[in-house]
């Protein structure tokens, strides 16, 4: 065992799972927790339609978009044997593009569009985050059965 080895954060693949899956569960969350934020400040019909508009986003962005990555995710962690860093339930590309999306949703919040609208785009990502994450979660319950 190297020194360096001590301070890395090993952990199972059924944990490495778990922690995707929880995450992405918790960051949806957070999503639509601002879409009901601002939709709750519009008129009722307004924020139904903007509520729906959101879940059609959501569908189309878990099946084309978010499960592409969530199935690459779970290929590249099935197959590990030993304990693996703690941080490695995505890959290293995957951390740059979400500090984009961080910086991009910072910029959209104080931007001049209308909240209302942007809990189109929160609702679609955050519902698509939360359902993505199902799979995640499923892998891993099968995973601790065995």
């Amino acid at each position: 065992m190297r020194k360096r080895d001590i301070f890395k954060p090993a952990v199972t693949k059924s944990v490495l799972l778990f922690l995707a899956g929880f995450l992405w569960f918790c960051v949806g969350t957070m999503l639509l927790v601002f879409a009901y934020s601002w939709l709750s400040e519009a008129p009722g019909t307004i924020s139904l339609m903007f509520f729906g508009f959101g879940v059609v986003v959501a569908l189309l962005v878990h099946h084309f978009g978010f499960l592409k990555i969530v199935d690459k995710n779970i290929e590249r962690i099935l197959p590990i044997v030993e304990k693996k860093c703690l941080f490695s339930f995505i890959t290293w590309k995957s951390y740059m593009v979400i500090m984009v999306m961080i910086i991009m949703g910072t910029y959209l919040r104080h931007s001049a569009i209308p909240q209302q609208v942007l809990a189109i785009l929160y609702t679609g990502i955050g519902l698509a985050l939360i359902l993505s994450s199902l799979r995640y979660l499923r892998v891993f319950i099968n995973e601790i059965k065995k």
